[in-house]
């Protein structure tokens, strides 16, 4: 179904080329900078840090809801959302005069393997998977983007081992430091989602790096980037994106769907 919008010359779905604002968590930088170059649409990015979704749902959210409101809606056809439902941080996003384009994903993962239906599928055959891609070794490792706000800054888990000693004995401080910076100590498994557009092996050698200084299984997985790519170039399907019309905002869905919308 075809769906005009008042004082956009785009119809929602209609012909190629629409004016699009896309709006992405920074661990997706690659990947989304490769396939807006190559859109038939006209796409404006803004990439927001990975460290929103170390502040808890509430910050998250009211951070993502002025970046939308700063969005003049006379001068796009929708807003994309690069995110997934991710730790609810989109959970009350409110589309204004334009709609909103979410994918139905529980997290970046499901926009790393393409679909929600393989995620799964992955992740229930690898129980104690940790992923990694290339956004997550360049960007989500960066302790300066962690706020006051932050869980990280509120824990203490940015201190130093030197500080940790100075405040706590060096006994201590050994096994707080281990408890608070080792992440995947409940996971068995790291796996490195190859996208297909990396330079070289650089990547995934740290990642095999990593899992073997923690004592992990290494495997690797190809990526898929139809997801992302449908996300910018539409058209906009509904078992895999959710399309916020103005005056309702996302809500979650508790079933399959993950997240649907409800009236403002």
């Amino acid at each position: 179904m075809e769906v005009s919008y008042p004082n956009h010359s785009s119809s929602f779905r209609g012909v190629a080329p629409l004016r699009l604002k896309l709006i992405a968590c920074e661990v997706l930088y690659r990947e989304f900078c490769t396939v807006v170059a190559q859109s038939p649409n006209v796409v404006d990015v803004e990439f927001l840090p990975k460290g929103l979704h170390d502040i808890g749902q509430k910050l998250m959210s009211r951070r993502l809801q002025e970046v939308l409101a700063a969005v003049d809606p006379d001068d796009y056809d929708a807003v994309l959302w690069g995110y997934g439902l991710c730790s609810n941080g989109l959970v009350g996003l409110q589309a204004t005069k334009i709609p909103l384009v979410v994918p139905r994903a529980h997290d970046c993962m499901t926009l790393f393997l393409g679909s929600k239906e393989r995620y799964l599928d992955y992740f229930t055959a690898n129980p104690g998977v940790y992923f990694k891609t290339s956004g997550w070794i360049e960007r989500a490792q960066d302790i300066g983007q962690y706020g006051p706000d932050s869980i990280q800054q509120q824990h203490g888990m940015v201190q130093s081992y030197e500080e940790m000693v100075e405040k706590y004995g060096e006994d201590n401080a050994k096994f707080i430091y281990e408890q608070l910076h080792d992440m995947t100590a409940n996971y068995s498994q790291m796996t490195f989602v190859e996208m297909g557009i990396e330079l070289d092996d650089r990547f995934e050698r740290e990642v095999e790096r990593q899992a073997a200084d923690k004592d992990m299984k290494y495997a690797k997985v190809a990526g898929d980037m139809t997801l992302i790519r449908q996300l910018v170039d539409g058209p906009w399907d509904d078992d895999r994106f959710l399309t916020v019309r103005p005056g309702h905002c996302v809500a979650t869905s508790f079933n399959e769907s993950i997240i649907c919308e409800e009236a403002a």
